[in-house]
């Protein structure tokens, strides 16, 4: 039996430190009267899931006992930051060794920060056994400070921006996903498997034939799953709107309500990170990647759909004005910061080297053209409704972005347009034949974000760490092309190593 001290030291050793929350003023007061309640309810839980998001957007997490998590809520957690460093394929894009070159010192040395849970965030996981929660923590320095690295700190910051303006900006998800049956018990390969060196894809075998758009057949193939899988997200307190069945094999559309901008991307975190974990244990895979590498498979998006609200009166801005309808000049202004600030913004939307393979003529609705119109599902931004519903629908995401980042993009641009500076400071529209279409790879929104101000939105820092993240998988990526020679140019293996089984 070990002793109390021991036990002691060790919980003490796993914070962050003592009152940490307290000494820095992190939290209000809702949310330290939601840790009043976590606190009482611990006994009647096993493990805590501390989670937050990578640069990626994926859930990087420890589970913790129920007793540990005791100690973490109010002093925080010390967290390596090793998810800060790594590409999408755990090559290590950030030297942590020697000078990082992002501008945040801590990570030299590889150095703890402290991951903070967000009480507000707090679930329990219906069915769970053991008993299991799950809360997404806020990621900061040693000295109180929010690191400069934080994706969710960048969309706070926004939210606040808002909130100075009496503005609250609300957004819908609308999501597209695969959803596949597992073959050879589902485990992935490990094969050549390593830093930068993802193993192979999981085998899967398409749920029907696909291609026969919104048909109730084809959603009844797949209901024995999305059906309990629906209930699932709804006892985890997600708005979910609906499950519809796309056009491709197994493509399942889900659709939310709307939220506030915070909210929102929460949601997106924890719903991709449920519905893979609910597929995989009963036999299915589920990926988020745009298009797999598998037969007639049809690419996925992420449509975003965005309004902003009168914070007193709830008045929606987007709403048209008088008899004429049509979008109000708000939403105007708004679509206008949209496409103003799109291409260099655009790696925020499309991170990935496979989220490209949508934007393509091939595909008649893929929203390639830099424009917006009502109604129209051909071009950027599409306007809907015209009374109090009224919003825009931006249709160029894929839906493994990061969603802390993507929102805080969408909202960083649309403001300036309401804002209407217009002076040498607001993004210009760009012209030429470029212009008029959105970024058509990886490399060339690498390079717009690279040559424009994303530090106004991001920081330097988070900036700085994006473009070595990206630089780093779209190496490894062109030297794979190099060595494997002409290709079809389709889906190559190397993208479905990198981005099937981990998105």
């Amino acid at each position: 039996m070990y002793s109390r001290s021991w036990r002691t030291v060790c919980a003490e050793d796993s914070v962050g430190s003592p009152s940490f929350v307290s000494d820095h003023g992190l939290w209000d007061e809702e949310q330290f009267a939601a840790a009043e309640r976590i606190e009482a309810g611990l006994v009647q839980l096993d493990l805590v899931r501390l989670v937050f998001p990578d640069p990626h957007g994926l859930a990087r997490s420890k589970t913790l006992t129920a007793d540990a998590f005791r100690s973490v809520l109010r002093n925080g957690m010390n967290f390596s930051p090793g998810p800060f460093l790594f590409d999408t394929g755990h090559a290590i894009a950030v030297d942590f060794a020697g000078e990082p070159g992002i501008g945040v010192e801590e990570i030299t040395g590889a150095g703890n920060f402290i991951l903070v849970p967000d009480p507000l965030t707090f679930q329990v996981l219906p069915g769970s056994e053991p008993r299991t929660a799950w809360v997404v923590g806020d990621e900061y320095l040693r000295d109180g400070t929010p690191h400069p690295l934080s994706s969710r700190a960048v969309l706070r910051r926004l939210e606040q921006r808002y909130a100075g303006h009496g503005h609250a900006p609300a957004v819908g998800l609308e999501v597209e996903w695969h959803l596949t049956r597992l073959l050879d018990g589902g485990a992935p390969g490990n094969e050549g498997n390593g830093f930068g060196r993802q193993g192979g894809a999981p085998r899967v075998a398409a749920m029907n034939p696909g291609y026969q758009f919104n048909l109730d057949a084809r959603y009844d193939s797949v209901a024995h799953i999305t059906d309990p899988l629906a209930q699932h997200l709804l006892a985890l307190g997600l708005p979910l709107r609906s499950m519809e069945h796309e056009s491709g094999p197994g493509q399942i559309e889900s659709t939310f309500a709307p939220m506030s901008a915070l909210d929102t991307a929460d949601a997106m975190l924890l719903f991709r990170t449920a519905v893979k974990r609910w597929c995989a244990r009963r036999g299915h895979h589920a990926s988020f990647m745009s298009l797999p590498r598998l037969d007639s498979f049809d690419p996925g998006g992420w449509h975003l759909h965005q309004s902003v609200r009168d914070a007193a009166s709830g008045r929606n801005l987007f709403a048209a004005e008088g008899p004429a309808g049509g979008p109000s000049p708000a939403a105007k202004a708004y679509a206008d910061g949209l496409l103003a600030w799109h291409r260099e913004l655009f790696l925020l939307a499309v991170p990935t080297v496979n989220g490209y393979r949508r934007l393509d003529a091939r595909h008649p609705l893929a929203p390639t053209r830099v424009d917006w119109s009502v109604e129209d599902r051909t071009v950027m931004l599409r306007m809907v409704g015209g009374s109090t519903g009224a919003h825009i629908e931006n249709r160029s995401g894929e839906p493994c972005a990061n969603p802390y980042l993507a929102l805080a993009a969408q909202l960083f641009a649309g403001l300036d347009g309401l804002e209407g500076l217009g002076g040498p400071e607001s993004a210009p529209r760009a012209a030429g034949a470029q212009a008029q279409f959105v970024p058509q790879s990886l490399g060339e929104a690498l390079a717009a974000f690279r040559a424009g101000r994303a530090d106004r939105l991001l920081g330097a820092p988070l900036a700085a760490c994006l473009a070595k993240l990206k630089e780093s998988e779209l190496r490894r990526y062109e030297a794979w092309c190099a060595s494997a020679g002409p290709g079809d140019d389709g889906v190559t293996e190397w993208e479905h190593r990198e981005y099937f089984e981990a998105y």
